[in-house]
């Protein structure tokens, strides 16, 4: 597992948000809806994303956009519209008269516009939660990344557009997935651009002693690390390992694994159905309160009074 895929793991996209939208003559949508991280492809046409406090932001035919909540921001199909819909949490969408469009507006499954056969198509696909993990990818991330066709083109974004309307059995799962690959594959396609200013964890990739040290902490959280055996286990010196880590990182390798153990555990605890003392066995803390000790040492809260917090 290398840095990108272990970030990405954890908020694997389920039950996602995913629609086909199409749009005719002057339309604006204003985004509240505050997802975590959005995924916007266009089939055919074009459209702007107007960012608060940005300049617009064009989006043709062929390209991919993701924008980054919490922030909001509206998608028009000029500067100049003023959006008359207004797309709130949970997807509740209402016009400029508060009342509710999400029927009215309905093209069939998983379509939604003011035209069946619209100058634009717009693909949306919505992450309800992205998770402790994934947050450390967000926070790299500029609020709104767009790849032009001219740059890339994503093979999978026709795939999607077919599936998306399909009402079979499973189909739920099946555009999980496909979204979950469209975002992996964009995101790396951004990270490893010329111009590109990628995260340290993502720099370490390359880096044959650290990114082989990320790795295995990555994949084995529950094995009892030391400084020692992990550079064993990449080739190194334990000097060689901390110094290397340390320069390439900004921090020594237990304060990476901490951080990762605490990251996992906080988002196992959103699963009601594990103790304490299953998460603590699964990223590697002896007992529930080793692991409820280090929680509040790194997040200030414990692991009880965090599960409360993301339960409500």
């Amino acid at each position: 597992m290398d840095a990108l895929a272990g970030l990405l793991d954890g908020p694997r996209a389920r039950g996602a948000f995913l629609l086909r939208s199409s749009w005719s003559g002057k339309w604006g949508l204003r985004i509240l809806a505050e997802s975590p991280l959005t995924l916007l492809a266009v089939p055919r046409g074009e459209l702007w994303i107007l960012p608060d406090g940005g300049r617009p932001i064009r989006v043709g035919a062929g390209d991919i956009a993701i924008t980054r909540g919490p922030d909001h921001y509206s998608v028009v199909d000029h500067p100049d519209t003023e959006p008359t819909i207004t797309i709130f949490p949970g997807q509740d969408c209402r016009d400029e008269h508060g009342e509710t469009v999400e029927e009215s507006m309905s093209l069939g499954v998983r379509s939604w516009g003011n035209h069946h056969e619209g100058e634009t198509i717009m693909m949306v696909g919505a992450y309800h939660s992205f998770g402790e993990i994934g947050d450390r990818l967000l926070r790299t991330l500029p609020p709104v990344v767009v790849l032009p066709k001219e740059q890339w083109v994503c093979p999978l974004v026709p795939v999607l557009d077919d599936e998306v309307v399909k009402d079979h059995p499973g189909q739920v799962a099946v555009l999980d997935r496909l979204l979950d690959l469209v975002v992996i594959a964009a995101l790396r396609e951004w990270f490893d651009r010329p111009d590109a200013e990628p995260p340290a964890w993502y720099q370490a990739l390359s880096d044959p002693v650290v990114g082989t040290a990320i790795q295995l902490m990555q994949a084995n959280p529950a094995e009892p690390w030391t400084v020692s055996s992990i550079a064993s286990a990449t080739g190194v010196s334990r000097a060689v390992l901390a110094k290397r880590f340390t320069e390439v990182l900004g921090e020594p390798p237990m304060t990476f694994l901490t951080n990762w153990r605490i990251d996992l555990a906080a988002d196992l605890l959103r699963k009601p159905d594990l103790t304490l003392g299953a998460v603590a066995q699964q990223v590697g803390y002896s007992t529930p309160f080793a692991l409820s000790s280090a929680f509040k040492r790194v997040r200030g809260v414990s692991p009880q009074d965090h599960r409360e917090t993301v339960a409500g």
